[in-house]
């Protein structure tokens, strides 16, 4: 019997307004205002410079792990930017950035990175709802449909949106949240941050389909494809996914093309897998550079109030340094981590805990860190 061929069709469009040397396409200026613009720049180097100095108090043992973001910060804001303070925002694991912009403070991600559960007194009550960051790969995604179908049972004029990458789209709760959120047409967005490495897996190997973003035909939403590098085009694509959603027209699946500069976690090497060369191509789209050129051709910035604005964000994160390890002096003796989990302590837990006290009594009696 002859075999029929069939054609696929492709039905995936791409979003790019800035490329990368910030040159506007203007025919899609989404027309921000000014002080949204500038709002939006001081977030993308405050997430890049505080990212810097986690990994800088990580490697001298002052916190403990953590998710760099660096070069996925116009994903993050841009798509965050489009909420409403009453609209909900579930996080995966690397969206730093995000939660600063929905009001966490400093401190608390910095005791929280250093152990300390704690961290959550330190947020304001009235903050934006958002959930706590979530460490299983996508199990997040079925959180965001749940809250968003309870608002839609409830009728509320409110939306989710939730943060997820590349690999995150192999695991079932993805496609399990997906056809949910389809069938019942939850106002929930799926923000896929393709970052093109999921650890040491590549993009390649986690789906031979030609975009993330075209997954959504197969549960009957629309997806579509940024240029997760470009803030304006972030911005555009998702605002326009969430007024969808507010209005009662369901899902929508976003995919942010953009590169993890930095190691997936601090426990993690990433010159094992990927080469200098791949990491400075994208270097040179990042998505901080593009924007300040575009800001300054628009004379909105200068390269003055550039080097003021980081001036101000070093100042920022040192008292935000300062007063996190002030709390944690004054907070639990580590040691109690020990006291709860067995009624007696297997050995090679007690070994662990000896060695933690002589730790601690070298630092204390060194004067501390």
């Amino acid at each position: 019997m002859p075999r029929k061929t069939i054609q696929m069709e492709k039905r995936i469009d791409y979003l790019g307004i800035l490329d990368a040397d910030g040159k506007l396409d203007a025919k899609l200026d989404p027309d921000l205002p000014k002080e949204l613009l500038l709002k939006l720049h001081r977030a993308m180097v405050l997430g890049r410079r505080f990212d810097e100095r986690l990994l800088n108090l990580q490697r001298q043992g002052r916190i403990g792990t953590f998710a760099p973001i660096s070069g996925q910060e116009a994903s993050q804001l841009g798509a965050v930017a489009t909420l409403r303070d009453d609209d909900w925002m579930v996080p995966s694991f690397r969206e730093t950035a995000a939660e600063i912009w929905r009001g966490r403070s400093l401190e608390s991600v910095i005791l929280a990175y250093g152990g300390f559960n704690e961290a959550a007194t330190l947020d304001p009550e009235d903050a934006p709802p958002t959930l706590p960051v979530a460490v299983p790969v996508g199990s997040q995604m079925l959180h965001a449909v749940g809250i968003a179908w309870a608002m839609r049972y409830r009728r509320e004029d409110r939306v989710v949106l939730t943060f997820f990458g590349d690999g995150a789209t192999s695991e079932g709760d993805f496609h399990e949240a997906m056809n949910f959120a389809g069938v019942f047409q939850s106002p929930v967005v799926f923000l896929c941050q393709n970052n093109q490495w999921a650890i040491s897996v590549p993009r390649s190997k986690q789906t031979r389909a030609r975009t993330l973003a075209q997954k959504a035909l197969a549960y009957g939403m629309p997806g579509i494809q940024v240029d997760g590098n470009d803030v304006l085009a972030v911005v555009a694509a998702v605002a326009e996914a969430v007024e969808r959603a507010r209005a009662g027209d369901g899902p929508t699946l976003v995919e942010c093309v953009t590169y993890r500069m930095m190691m997936h976690t601090t426990a993690d090497d990433p010159k094992r897998y990927r080469s200098d060369e791949e990491v400075e191509g994208w270097r040179a789209k990042d998505p901080i550079k593009r924007f300040e050129a575009y800001l300054v051709k628009r004379k909105l910035l200068t390269k003055p109030g550039i080097a003021k604005i980081e001036e101000e964000i070093q100042g920022q994160i040192q008292q935000a340094v300062e007063g996190a390890e002030k709390r944690m002096a004054s907070l639990g003796d580590p040691l109690e981590m020990f006291a709860h989990a067995y009624a007696e302590l297997p050995p090679h837990l007690e070994a662990q805990r000896e060695e933690l006290a002589a730790e601690l009594r070298d630092s204390r009696e060194g004067g501390g860190r």
